[in-house]
């Protein structure tokens, strides 16, 4: 899971077209891992793909862990760390559960819950200042969540429970992030990638299925797309503004929604299309309604 993009970049930005180009290919790289989470899902346990793509993250960044292994063995604050990386493990594994067992353009679509999960977490936990106008556009984005996974007539499984679980430990896991907001962006992600390989290799091998070798190039591409999907990711953020990136990345139901039909012929359904967008309107205008009612009530 990657740290949440800085609004602020003192690089200067470049056009917008670059980094939404950087953001789309990003989303094309994830989407086809997703698709094969899901297809080999219904062999290998998620936390063992959740292991065999961290470790092939941890051989990419092993120059950095050596470079910087003094940092990562005088951390101020390692029970943070620790919470951080447990709470994005949880998350990671829940996800790839999830999208082993639920139509794609469905989990990404509960994934958009997030903000709106965050912003409760935020005020609870880190006694973030949240407007009545915040908290009304939030109860609107859940009326959007009961309208795509329709109560009355999707029976409540694992899959689903997995779906919510992870955005649940993902939110916690960007609040520790924030927690730990003096620390070194370099020494939070190798220790993500580190923290993620030695917190999952124990379960990993409780659950461990033989993989043959005719399946060995599929399970390498998860990680190999992950990582370089993350790659793409800071790309798009590191020299534009995440405000103009953002709605952009709402697009990624849209390669969700293509890959399921193309590959495990998912239709999404209305009600899906409905709750989602609803989901996605209230988190995108939550910001400028709140603006405008503060320079109404200024004027």
């Amino acid at each position: 899971m990657a740290i949440e993009p800085e609004s602020r970049s003192s690089a200067p930005p470049v056009p917008l077209w670059i980094s939404a180009g950087w953001l789309l290919l990003d989303m094309a790289l994830v989407t086809t891992m997703q698709a094969i989470v899901k297809a080999e899902g219904e062999t290998y346990p998620a936390v063992q793909l959740v292991l065999l793509r961290s470790l092939v993250g941890f051989i990419s960044v092993t120059p950095l862990v050596w470079r910087h292994r003094r940092k990562l063995t005088d951390l101020s604050n390692i029970r943070g760390h620790l919470a951080r990386v447990a709470f994005n493990s949880v998350a990671l594994t829940l996800n790839f559960a999830a999208f082993a067992a639920l139509p794609l353009a469905l989990v990404t679509a509960i994934g958009f819950t997030r903000p709106l999960v965050l912003l409760v977490m935020a005020a609870i936990m880190l006694g973030e200042s949240v407007t009545r106008m915040r908290y009304s556009f939030t109860a609107l984005g859940f009326i959007g969540v009961i309208v795509m996974v329709q109560p009355d007539a999707i029976p409540w499984n694992m899959g689903l429970v997995a779906a919510f679980g992870s955005v649940f430990f993902g939110s916690l896991a960007i609040v520790q992030t924030r927690r730990l907001a003096g620390e070194s962006t370099v020494v939070l992600m190798l220790f993500y990638t580190v923290g993620l390989t030695l917190l999952t290799s124990i379960p990993a091998a409780v659950v461990w299925v033989p993989i043959p070798w005719s399946e060995s190039p599929n399970i390498i591409l998860v990680g190999v797309l992950a990582q370089v999907g993350q790659y793409c990711w800071l790309q798009a953020y590191q020299k534009q503004e995440a405000r103009l990136l953002a709605p952009i990345g709402y697009l990624s139901i849209l390669f969700s929604g293509f890959a399921g039909w193309l590959f495990f012929s998912e239709i999404p359904s209305l009600s899906l299309c409905i709750g989602a967008a609803i989901v996605v309107l209230t988190t995108i205008l939550a910001t400028p309604v709140e603006r405008w009612l503060k320079k109404r009530d200024r004027a």
